[in-house]
């Protein structure tokens, strides 16, 4: 991780559109990078390695958030639920399965806020 990229998480955002911005500043992780750090979180605990999971799929959450902007609910709030339900799916995932992280974790965001559950 760079110093610019560790600076970016910790800085204090002020509204929505900075924090996509700085969701959408993180690289996406290829393939390999994304199951050694699953890896590395499967069987060492490695907590930074959740971390880079986390920060490096919160484009995804904003993804899947706006495509909830027509129920009336807010988009921070949507983020905001969906981001628990990606710390949800990044602490269950197994690396072993064979599936990339972002598959696995659509039913986990999706299903962060009750109002927006799917049957």
């Amino acid at each position: 991780m760079t110093k610019e990229m560790q600076n970016l998480a910790l800085a204090p955002v002020g509204n929505l559109e900075s924090y996509i911005r700085a969701a959408n500043a993180w690289p996406m992780l290829s393939a390999d990078e994304e199951r050694a750090l699953a890896e590395k979180l499967h069987y060492q605990g490695d907590l930074e390695a959740a971390k880079t999971l986390i920060l490096s799929h919160l484009r995804f959450v904003v993804h899947v958030a706006r495509n909830y902007a027509g129920y009336g609910l807010p988009q921070a709030d949507l983020i905001q639920e969906g981001n628990i339900g990606l710390m949800k799916a990044v602490r269950r995932f197994n690396p072993e399965v064979g599936v990339r992280l972002v598959s696995f974790a659509v039913h986990w965001i999706q299903s962060g806020d009750p109002r927006i559950r799917i049957a």
